[in-house]
Order: structure tokens, then C-alpha cells, then sequence
């Protein structure tokens, strides 16, 4: 069983910040910085790959929201929206989630870095990935 459906049927304790009849949103157990929340959609989707673009639309909607008022309340002066799609990319737990992770400096406990990779021949890659 996923560990995200049993917070949603009330199996395992959250601590709330946000619910609605599709969403919920509560405090993540591992709290990167003050204020790390997840945003959940209560239906079991894998990834936001797969996840249906409603459902997604009312997360990314919620996350704004949500993300605004975690901001006032807490002072950060930053906010990263972050979600992992598939093991490779870091997904933990394969229940779509978004992270909500307020930021007070490059210098609080999250660091996401940015690495320059080898020269790509970008014409070719815009061949390969452009949606016509």
C-alpha cells in the first residue's frame, strides 16, 4: 500500500495544512527547511507524468497558494516547487507529490545544485524534442 494513500484514508497521522474534495497538502515528516510541505492529489497517480492534467492543474493551484501563505507566515524569502517523476530523478515514494520548500538562504539545509554538462549540439536536440 502506499504510505500517501494511507495518510489520505486517515491510517497514518499528518499534520494538515490544506484539504479539499482532491487535494491535500501536509507538513513533509523530513522537514529540509521550516515550513517543507507535500501536496498530494487523493487519488493514486504514480508521477505527475501520468497524473491527470485537472488533478494537476488543482495541485500546482493549491501549491501556489499554499506556497504564498507558508511565505508570509514563516518570512522565507524563497520557495522552491520541486517534484521527482520516477526513481532516477529521486521519487522516493511513487505517489505524485509536489514539495513546497521555503528558502531563507543559499546557505539553509537545502541544496539542490546545477552542474554544466557536455556541450550538446542543441539543433539536434531541438530536432529530437520539439512537439509539432
Amino acid at each position: 500500500m502506499c504510505i500517501f494513500c494511507d495518510i489520505v484514508k486517515g491510517n497514518i497521522p499528518a499534520y494538515k495544512l490544506y484539504e479539499d474534495e482532491d487535494v491535500l497538502a501536509f507538513l513533509d515528516i523530513s522537514q529540509v527547511t521550516k515550513g517543507h510541505t507535500l501536496i498530494i492529489p487523493k487519488k493514486h497517480y504514480d508521477n505527475f507524468l501520468n497524473c491527470d492534467e485537472i488533478i494537476l492543474k488543482k495541485l500546482t493551484q493549491t501549491a501556489q497558494k499554499l506556497g504564498n501563505h507558508i511565505m508570509k507566515k514563516t518570512g522565507a524569502n524563497g520557495m522552491h516547487l520541486l517534484s521527482n517523476a520516477n526513481e532516477a530523478a529521486g521519487q522516493s515514494v511513487p505517489h505524485v507529490h509536489l514539495h513546497l520548500i521555503p528558502r531563507w538562504s543559499a546557505q539553509d539545509a537545502c541544496v539542490i545544485s546545477f552542474k554544466e554538462s557536455d556541450k550538446q549540439d542543441m539543433e539536434a536536440l531541438h530536432a529530437l524534442l520539439k512537439m509539432d
